[in-house]
Parts: structure tokens; C-alpha cells; sequence
């Protein structure tokens, strides 16, 4: 068996010499009515390693039993992915806003109260097939009839979330500076963050932020909760993740086939492809709340040796990192360890050696917790 992927070329937008800014999309066809699923990566410039994880799923899906509808977008912001400045990959900022290309895309609370009042005597099925319409029609309406127009970077989320908004399940492929592998999961979700092979969930609740995760995760949960004000249990089986792969500007084949497995894992478990073929690993996995992952910042200019070892538990008042002032050199203390007096566990750090004081030197897990 060999299923057959089709591929588009989606034009997202248009560069000042008239050139077509394009996105590529790969879908399977599922064979019944399974949760479908929608996949994209490099949102953000340097953060390659998502296609690598793509191609990867793309190789492995032509020979799977897919039961429901896949849709995998690699090079999914084509200006980042070009944004360079000497040997470095910029794109993480629309450098025409200065705006996160991971923060634009939309968000209508205006479509809860709407869908509830209609819904008060609907079927489970009719309120979800209602309300998925209103979000495409929703975002459809803003890329087609906003009279003040869109900047590129909302014009690109915009037409991103709208394929996304076709899905049950979304995932959005992405890395960290340095970084450990870890899975934004939404709260309610927290049971499926097991079946990724990811030994780092952090719970973010139910706030939208102008994520992509949060933009399809956030409509569906406050409509479960309003219904719930209202004395009545819904539940529409949508989840949303960010997966973060590992350290920007590198793609690893080997390690993304083991990345693409640990998805398959997760899409195994929902019914999206069939058989028992794709088991989550063994490990101790650990989870903090978003309110308890915390960002600490140099209290010193200088060179920093890293020395914390990420995603491994490190104990209050033991070193995250030293730093060199070769300027206090034969005057003063060249060396100064940093460390902190609680425990957490290293998530990432800066990319650079090189520090301004002030500059965000880690993300650390605090109050965490076994999944």
C-alpha cells in the first residue's frame, strides 16, 4: 500500500517587485470520517527543524493506514525563512512591524455567545459543525473584506489558520534558541501530552495570546466552558499543540525521524491512523504551569559558559552558568556563578555566549511537577 499525497501551492502574499510569496501544502485523503489533523513548521526563520520532522511524516504517511484527513505545511512563513543577516537566520520578527510572526493570527470571542444561543437545543454534532463554519467564515471574512487591509505577516497567519481551522488537531512545529524538546499543551489536554515522546509539557491556559495553537485551541474551549455555565457537558475532541524540537538553525534527519514517530504516537492515539504500531516511550515526563515558566535575565554583561544541563532537574543554589569579565581580570572577580534559589529545570538558554545585562539568559520550569 502506497497512499498518494497531493500538494498545493498556496500564494500567501506578494513582495514589492511583484514576486509571489508561497507556501507548499501536503495532504492524505483519510479513509473515514477519523479526527483530521493540520501540521505546519517554520513559522519562524531559524527554526528549520519542523520541515526535516515533515519530511519525515510525509515518508512514513505513504505507507500508513490513514484514517483521517492529514494536511502538513512546511516553509510556512516563506519571509522568515529568508530573513538573513550574515551566517544567521533572522525571522522571528516581521521587520516591517517589528511584530512576532507567531503572535498575528485571530481571535473572535464575538462567535461564543452566538454559537450557544443557536446551539441551546442542537446536537452536539450540528453545534460542532456550526461553529467550525462560523471560525472559517470567521477568518475568511478578514482576509477578503477587511477594508483597512492586512499587514504580511496577519495575511500570512491568516491564511494558515484557515486551513488550520479545518482540523481537529493542530500542530505547530517549532524550535528554541538552545533549547531541550518540550510541548505547549493546553490544560485540558494534559493527558495527551503523554503520548508524545517529550519529556517537557508546559500548561497554558485558556488565553489567547495571537498563537497558532491558541487560535484554534481557545475558540472550541470557551465554548465548552459557556456551555458549561450553562449546565451542559459538550465535548468536541479539539486539541492544539506547539511542539518545540530543539535547538534553531539545524536540521537533524535522523533525529527528526524519531520526532516524527513521537507524532505518529500522539495520531495513533487519536484514531487518526490505524494499528499499534507506534508506542510512546518510557521516561520520567515533567509539566509546569505557564504562570510557573520563568525567564531569568543576565545581572551582568559578559561571556557565558552554560552549565546547566537542560531538562534534567537542578537544585536550588546549584549553577546555571558562570560568566567571564576579562575586564576585571588582575582587579577584580573575573568569574561570577549564577544560580538561583529554587529549584527548576532548565528548559533553554541564549543562543550567544556574548550577553548584555538584561539580556534573557534562560527559561526554567519552576513548582514542576511529574506528568
Amino acid at each position: 500500500m502506497v497512499n498518494q499525497v497531493s500538494k498545493e501551492v498556496m500564494h500567501v502574499g506578494e513582495m514589492a517587485s511583484g514576486a509571489q510569496l508561497t507556501v507548499p501544502v501536503y495532504r492524505f485523503k483519510g479513509q473515514s470520517d477519523a479526527p483530521s489533523v493540520y501540521i505546519q513548521a517554520n513559522m519562524h526563520g531559524a527554526e528549520v527543524q519542523g520541515n526535516a520532522v515533515i519530511y519525515q511524516l510525509l515518508e512514513q504517511l505513504k505507507q500508513l493506514a490513514i484514517l483521517g484527513d492529514v494536511t502538513l505545511v512546511p516553509y510556512a512563513n516563506p519571509v522568515g525563512c529568508n530573513h538573513k543577516n550574515g551566517e544567521y537566520t533572522l525571522g522571528r520578527f516581521d521587520p516591517i512591524t517589528g511584530v512576532n510572526w507567531n503572535r498575528m493570527y485571530h481571535n473572535n470571542l464575538d462567535l461564543i455567545a452566538s454559537a450557544v444561543t443557536n446551539g441551546k437545543d442542537a446536537s452536539d454534532e450540528d453545534i460542532e459543525a456550526a461553529f467550525k463554519q462560523a471560525l472559517l467564515s470567521d477568518i475568511t471574512d478578514q482576509l477578503d473584506h477587511n477594508i483597512f487591509g492586512l499587514t504580511t505577516g496577519q495575511r500570512i497567519a491568516y491564511q494558515l489558520q484557515k486551513l488550520a481551522h479545518q482540523a481537529d488537531l493542530v500542530l505547530d512545529l517549532h524550535t528554541g534558541p538552545i533549547s531541550s524538546k518540550h510541548l505547549y499543551c493546553p490544560e485540558y489536554a494534559k493527558a495527551s501530552a503523554s503520548f508524545f515522546n517529550i519529556e517537557h509539557t508546559l500548561l497554558i491556559p485558556n488565553v489567547f495570546d495571537g498563537a497558532l495553537d491558541e487560535a484554534t485551541f481557545c475558540p472550541w474551549w470557551s465554548l465548552t466552558e459557556e456551555f458549561a455555565a450553562q449546565g451542559r457537558e459538550v465535548n468536541f475532541n479539539k486539541e492544539s499543540f506547539t511542539v518545540e524540537l530543539g535547538s534553531q538553525e539545524q536540521i537533524d534527519l535522523d533525529v527528526a525521524l524519531e520526532d516524527a514517530n513521537s507524532i505518529l504516537s500522539y495520531l495513533q492515539h487519536k484514531g487518526v491512523i490505524a494499528g499499534d504500531g507506534f508506542v510512546p516511550d518510557e521516561m520520567t515526563r515533567y509539566a509546569c504551569y505557564l504562570k510557573d515558566y520563568k525567564a531569568f535575565y543576565s545581572p551582568m554583561g559578559g561571556m557565558v559558559d552554560y552549565l546547566a544541563e537542560f531538562g534534567e532537574p537542578l537544585s536550588a543554589g546549584e549553577p546555571l552558568a558562570r560568566i567571564l569579565r576579562m575586564d576585571n581580570y588582575g582587579d577584580g572577580d573575573a568569574l561570577h556563578y549564577i544560580s538561583l534559589d529554587k529549584d527548576v529545570i532548565p528548559i533553554l538558554h541564549f543562543a550567544s555566549a556574548s550577553v548584555n545585562q538584561g539580556t534573557e539568559l534562560y527559561k526554567v520550569f519552576t513548582n514542576y511537577f511529574e506528568l
